[in-house]
């Protein structure tokens, strides 16, 4: 009995693990499908154009009033030198050689086609004009020695901001051997310097105020040229405001239109005010009936809206930008300022 029992409980056994053996597992589930929304389209919005740096622009130019000739003088050794207070200076040391060489240079052909390019390429128009009928230097030049090797020019700030003198001088001074010391100032303060003795020669730009150098003695007629006034350059005065205009320059007929209409409205105008060709140019534009002229007590009544600053060009051209303000300027300043976002030097 025992034994059949034992043989009934290994059979029990037996079946039980049979059936573990043959258990199925269910079947593992498949990942969901990951369903990707689709991002809805983007809508290109077109980027709107930066403002420019400068609001001030051109408004009115090429008007038969606004040439701008540029003149080169020497300075007499001999002349009757004197301060800003009349006073004679004695002692003067005139570099003429070195004088002479440098007008010579800027005469060449090529000096001149450099100076007619000078900007072109990097503004897309030309900053200074070669005139027709300028001399055309063709002789020796001769080299530096250490007595002559310093020459000082007096000159304008139109030349010097425009970048004309920093872009002519290096070929120069490289293939001679000079040094050129630059004075920049209005054409009435750099004229002023050379009668004090304190400049080999001026490069300017106001015919009335050169006349009036050479007749008092204080020019030359250097070797190669006929006169004492050499005038080779020129390029155009330019009347610019805010792009706004609301004196309605651009629309004038003329430039004399256009300085009326400022004046009757009132709107706030930029004077050099510092008797330099730029500021003389500007006092004959101006109706005859204000009076205008290089003296404070001429505008009295008008400083509701004309500044005088008796600065620079660059300075002036700063001060109008800042105060949406009407100014004369050189083409060639005016194009260096607005290409480098209103600032100049």
């Amino acid at each position: 009995m025992k034994k059949i029992i034992a043989l009934l409980l290994a059979l029990t056994m037996v079946f039980a693990l049979c059936a573990c053996g043959t258990k199925t597992e269910a079947p593992a589930e498949e990942p969901a499908e990951e369903v990707v929304e689709e991002a809805a389209p983007v809508e290109e919005v077109a980027e709107e154009p930066a403002a420019p740096a400068v609001d001030t622009v051109i408004l009115k130019e090429a008007d038969d009033k606004m040439i701008n000739n540029y003149s080169l003088i020497a300075v007499n050794a001999e002349a009757p030198f004197v301060d800003a207070d009349g006073n004679a200076v004695a002692d003067v040391a005139v570099n003429t050689a070195g004088a002479d060489a440098l007008i010579q240079w800027l005469l060449t052909q090529d000096a001149i086609d450099m100076a007619a390019n000078h900007g072109f390429e990097q503004y897309g128009e030309y900053l200074f004009y070669a005139k027709e009928d300028a001399p055309v230097y063709a002789g020796e030049i001769a080299a530096a020695t250490e007595e002559t090797k310093v020459i000082r020019l007096s000159t304008t700030t139109s030349v010097n901001d425009s970048g004309l003198l920093a872009y002519l001088l290096p070929a120069f001074e490289s293939e001679y051997g000079y040094t050129v010391e630059i004075q920049s100032a209005g054409t009435g303060k750099a004229i002023a310097a050379a009668k004090a003795g304190n400049a080999d020669l001026i490069f300017v730009h106001s015919k009335s105020q050169e006349e009036a150098f050479v007749e008092g003695g204080f020019g030359r007629v250097v070797d190669g040229f006929e006169a004492e006034r050499i005038t080779f350059l020129y390029n155009f005065y330019v009347l610019c405001g805010p792009t706004a205009d609301p004196a309605g320059v651009k629309d004038a007929a003329s430039v004399l239109d256009a300085f009326a209409a400022i004046a009757e409205g009132k709107y706030s105008f930029i004077s050099r005010g510092d008797k330099s060709g730029t500021h003389t140019k500007e006092i004959s534009l101006w109706p005859e009936d204000l009076g205008i002229t290089a003296e404070a007590e001429s505008f009295v009544d008008y400083t509701e809206w004309y500044v005088s600053a008796n600065t620079g060009m660059g300075a002036c051209l700063v001060m109008a930008e800042e105060m949406g303000a009407y100014i004369l300027t050189d083409k060639a300043t005016f194009l260096t300022f607005y290409a480098n976002g209103g600032v100049i030097g």
